[in-house]
């Protein structure tokens, strides 16, 4: 990997709030200079990490999903692949940190009275996991994503029109807070892993489509939870 590549790309993506930041300071919040320096510090120091995570991700995360992703896809029974799917989807979500965040972030709010937040984590994992599970299949037997994320979605709003109120937006928020920095690079390398084996254009286009449907899984648990939490 080229550090040189990487530092330049974060520098890109970091620049344009810290602009926004600048221009906010000069016509309208006035900070002070002790709060705008410790903002300019924070900006290097999420250049640093930033830097350092993607380094991070691409010799291990990447390089480790591609590798399982070639070796999966050459066993033959599918309930190795649909359980290995499940587990590897539930542990990569659990170290997603958008995970915890929402997960905290629903505890407080509602201060435990609604679902213990490890309940809360457990599930959304659990929904990814199957749904990276349904992803493998697809890809092994052709199944057309377009059919799958049509029933998916047709599902998710029925159960939107009888789960509690309290778990509708934070079901669709879950779909967002796990295609995060963890989660994404693996699931993709993933796919990219299963279809490198077949070595057809036709099944690298199938490689994609991955994330989209891990991410309808925890959707679809948390409205469940809600179900069930009537």
């Amino acid at each position: 990997m080229n550090v040189k590549s990487v530092v330049i790309d974060v520098i890109k993506s970091v620049l344009p709030i810290t602009i926004v930041m600048f221009l906010l300071q000069l016509f309208l919040i006035d900070f002070t200079l002790d709060n705008f320096s410790i903002f300019m510090f924070g900006t290097l120091i999420t250049i640093l990490g930033f830097t350092l995570f993607l380094i991070g991700v691409e010799n291990s995360l990447i390089t480790l999903g591609e590798l399982v992703g070639k070796k999966l896809i050459e066993k033959t029974k599918i309930w190795f692949i649909l359980s290995f799917c499940i587990v590897l989807g539930f542990a990569v979500t659990i170290a997603e940190p958008g995970v915890q965040l929402l997960a905290n972030q629903f505890a407080s709010i509602s201060k435990g009275a609604i679902v213990n937040k490890y309940l809360f984590v457990i599930v959304i994992s659990l929904g990814i996991g199957i749904y990276l599970g349904l992803a493998a299949i697809r890809f092994i037997y052709k199944v057309s994503l377009k059919k799958i994320l049509i029933f998916s979605y047709i599902l998710i709003f029925v159960l939107a029109l009888v789960s509690p109120k309290e778990f509708l937006a934070v079901a669709f928020d879950a779909g967002g807070a796990t295609t995060g920095p963890t989660s994404v690079p693996f699931i993709l390398s993933l796919g990219i892993g299963m279809a490198s084996i077949k070595g057809t254009k036709q099944e690298a286009h199938e490689s994609f489509g991955f994330v989209g449907l891990a991410s309808v899984g925890p959707v679809l648990a948390v409205l469940i939870l809600g179900v069930l939490f009537r």
